[in-house]
């Protein structure tokens, strides 16, 4: 009986130790996709913080997340005025 109650208790430690790791492994990965969103992200042309993607009326903008301020790759600007000829705020600033 001593034997099944050892092999049994090595079972359970197995498994925690089991369980326990696929946490910390899972911990791990979250860490590492983390950085790898930190790293891929492209630097601030004015103060070298980091740009943020962000969706401004379905438009794809970078935000830089130390000095706020706002930058368009090819093409935004144009759908940004395409959405705007009705009269909106953008018309309006620059005429």
């Amino acid at each position: 009986m001593s034997v099944e109650l050892e092999d049994r208790g090595r079972a359970l430690e197995n498994d925690y130790f089991r369980r326990r790791e696929q946490e910390l492994i899972e911990k791990m990965k979250a860490k590492l996709s983390a950085e790898n969103v930190l790293a891929s992200a492209t630097n601030c042309p004015k103060c070298d913080g980091k740009l943020v993607e962000t969706d401004f009326e379905n438009v794809k903008i970078d935000i830089c997340n130390r000095c706020t301020g706002v930058w368009l790759d090819a093409g935004e600007l144009a759908q940004i005025v395409d959405k705007d000829n009705k009269g909106g705020w953008f018309e309006r600033m620059f005429k």
